[in-house]
């Protein structure tokens, strides 16, 4: 009975962070959605200052539990700056944890009100977060036969154009690495090896719409390009194979116990332009990133597994930074629902907030229809077509 109890607590260690998280996001929602009207005849950039403020303060308090709550390490190599800039950052995808790992590097840059992500088009319909996201900056996109490259560049140009700090997340293989998904490795593989391309075997083949769009459109207002690679330490099972990343849930559950991040920022200059010369230099980086993991994971040497070449850093965020923000949304929730016109406005928030966010996204799918591009504007070459549909079925852009 008691190991009951245990095995049971240890379930539910993830519930707290869940509840608050998701319990926070109606008032979350009302104080942005206060400062939208308020804002309505400033200029945009006094807007868009405020909600990156607002950002960075739900941001922390998610911060609060995948740090500070979990008590996970946090491994840096390689070379962070300590100052914010306007970046584009590349990472291997291989769990839902993995777009908060660029907010424990942003938070670490004091930029974490500045993190705008290119998502998969799915995402879109969570309710009250997928249309927030898409006004704080983040880029829904579809898979590669319907990606909608004009409509990713004038969100670009837009921000631009207004000066709003921009550290635009990317996972180029766009959809999740696990290696117990052997087909969608498989056919990954396969279209590397059609492309002439060397074949990865910890990543995915890299796809290069999004990434030379996004560097295309920015490059004369970015200071450089973050290549990220991530390892979570625990990952393996008891054959030291390497196994699916943790879940988020399995993180607040404190199942991992170290993260490892590598770190490379290479400027602009270094960057091919050209589509092509593009594409084959963000496949040369997820080779290192491929080499990296292989050291992790396989290194015949016990000793050099479980970390990556070259000295580490070992960095904990301090509850400064994120116990103030967990304070006040909590707080500001919990006042919400204490009284009954309150509670009202909390469940009022989530029900037409979500409705009207979602006939947000449809009226402005509508706006962009018929300026996507066709298959064959993404890949020319009729020889090609056949290729291009081969991953686009494991992944999207």
């Amino acid at each position: 009975m008691l190991l009951s109890l245990v095995l049971h607590m240890h379930s539910v260690r993830c519930v707290l962070p869940a509840a608050v998280l998701l319990g926070s996001a109606p008032t979350y929602v009302l104080a942005w959605g206060a400062w939208r009207l308020l804002s309505a005849l400033l200029p945009s950039r006094f807007y868009q200052a405020v909600d990156d403020r607002l950002y960075c303060v739900y941001q922390s308090m998610v911060l609060f539990f995948f740090e500070n709550y979990t008590g996970v390490q946090i491994l840096l190599y390689g070379d962070l700056p300590k100052n914010k800039e306007n970046i584009i950052y590349l990472a291997n995808h291989q769990s839902t944890v993995d777009w908060i790992i660029a907010d424990i590097l942003a938070v670490r840059q004091n930029a974490l009100g500045h993190v705008r992500y290119v998502l998969k088009d799915g995402l879109k319909w969570l309710p009250l977060y997928g249309c927030y996201f898409s006004q704080h900056g983040g880029i829904y996109v579809k898979r590669s036969a319907k990606f909608n490259e004009n409509q990713m560049r004038k969100k670009l140009q837009r921000y631009i154009s207004a000066g709003t700090p921009m550290y635009l997340v990317i996972f180029p293989e766009g959809t999740r690495y696990n290696p117990e998904l052997t087909k969608v490795i498989s056919a990954s593989q396969a279209f590397a090896a059609q492309e002439g391309l060397p074949i990865l075997k910890h990543v995915l083949t890299p796809r290069i719409k999004a990434t030379h769009v996004a560097f295309d459109s920015m490059k004369d207002y970015l200071d450089a390009v973050y290549d990220v690679t991530v390892a979570f330490e625990g990952s393996v099972d008891d054959k030291g194979q390497r196994k699916e990343a943790p879940s988020m849930a399995e993180f607040l559950c404190k199942e991992c116990p170290k993260i490892h991040i590598h770190i490379d920022r290479i400027d602009k200059k270094n960057i091919p332009e050209e589509q092509v010369s593009m594409k084959r230099w963000l496949h040369e980086r997820f080779e290192i990133k491929d080499k990296l993991l292989i050291e992790f994971y396989d290194s015949p040497d016990p000793e050099r597994r479980n970390k990556f070449p070259g000295e580490s850093v070992n960095s904990k965020l301090s509850l400064k930074k994120t116990l103030p923000s967990f304070l006040i949304l909590s707080g500001l929730t919990a006042g919400l629902l204490m009284t009954e016109a309150g509670r009202k406005l909390y469940v009022k928030t989530w029900i037409y907030g979500t409705l009207i966010g979602c006939l947000w996204i449809i009226s402005r799918g509508a706006a962009y229809s018929g300026h996507g591009a066709s298959p064959e504007a993404l890949c020319p070459d009729a020889g090609l077509t056949r290729k291009c549909y081969v991953l686009t079925q494991a992944s999207t852009v």
